[in-house]
């Protein structure tokens, strides 16, 4: 029986992978598709100290990976299927089999959110991405355009200017929620070209993405975009479904966690973009993994001694 099992390979994940081995539990870490998490999605990081010319988030990612591994941390790549967190003993069925922890930290971060827009299932992949790093290079010479306006929005442009011959970006605000630096590095490009007070409304195109019509928020008044190419950049949403009934959580599928990342059952903690914090970012999830980490360690004490 495992002490910890972590689920998700995440900055979160991978912290409390690093924290549960340097405290001398046996801990394994369960990641369906690759380590890293969104963090291997953007191109460069420029706010994670120690790193002054910044990282590329792959890179940050195997590092984190590397880290954890030094110390012992095991990695299974395969979908956890279903849990069952009630009792001191929790259950983990892994490509059929029980895995059977004394305790479990929950890290399955999030994922892009959609448009909503008609066809969108149909065209990821054929003109709509959710990944500038992963698809931008497809559009060299290409018009494309960038949908929101926050960080991740406004880096996705500039990054995407590196390759298309323009970036418009569609932000339903007439103005950018972005960090100033982003948007001081934005204004200046002139491949790029705002969008204001718009919203996507729909795709053009049968196969693939040719143009993307967009709605004035205030006229109503309709403008067709000729791009190759939509990249969404609204919101993530987060990977719940794994623990819906068993943890709470907000309306809107957030863990709910106090400030131990414990959640409403014992022995079952959250960490990262999973659970309510009033900030998402590579440095959070890894202190958000080290506290679960920690307090799950405190409570296998406990219980050993009672």
């Amino acid at each position: 029986m495992l002490d910890i099992a972590i689920i998700g390979g995440g900055p979160a994940g991978l912290a409390a992978g690093l924290y549960a081995m340097r405290g001398g539990a046996s801990a394994a870490l369960y990641e369906g598709l690759f380590v890293g998490g969104q963090a291997t999605k953007t191109h460069q990081i420029d706010n994670y100290p120690g790193f002054l010319d910044g990282v590329e988030g792959f890179a940050l990612g195997a590092k984190l990976e590397e880290h954890a591994a030094r110390f012992g941390l095991s990695v299974t790549y395969a979908e956890v299927e279903r849990v069952e967190l009630a009792g001191r003993v929790k259950k983990l069925i892994v490509d059929g089999a029980c895995v059977e922890a004394r305790t479990v930290i929950l890290a399955m971060g999030a994922k892009p959110r959609p448009l909503g827009l008609d066809r969108e299932a149909e065209l990821t992949g054929s003109g709509v991405s959710y990944c500038a790093t992963c698809d931008g290079a497809f559009f060299r010479d290409q018009p494309v355009a960038v949908v929101g306006g926050g960080d991740t929005a406004i880096a996705d442009a500039l990054y995407l200017a590196r390759f298309a011959s323009r970036v418009y970006v569609v932000h339903r605000r007439d103005a950018l929620r972005a960090a100033k630096s982003l948007q001081q590095a934005a204004f200046a490009e002139e491949k790029i070209e705002f969008v204001w007070s718009s919203t996507a409304e729909a795709f053009l195109g049968e196969t693939k993405v040719e143009g993307l019509t967009v709605r004035q928020v205030a006229t109503g008044e309709r403008r067709t975009l000729p791009v190759a190419g939509v990249f969404a950049a609204v919101g993530i949403v987060p990977q719940t479904a794994l623990v819906a009934g068993q943890v709470d959580c907000t309306a809107d599928g957030r863990i709910i966690t106090n400030e131990w990342m414990e959640t409403s059952v014992p022995g079952v903690y959250a960490a990262g973009d999973i659970r309510t914090t009033p900030l998402r970012q590579v440095i959070t999830a890894c202190a958000d993994g080290a506290v679960a980490a920690t307090r799950a360690l405190e409570y296998l004490s406990t219980a050993e001694s009672a």
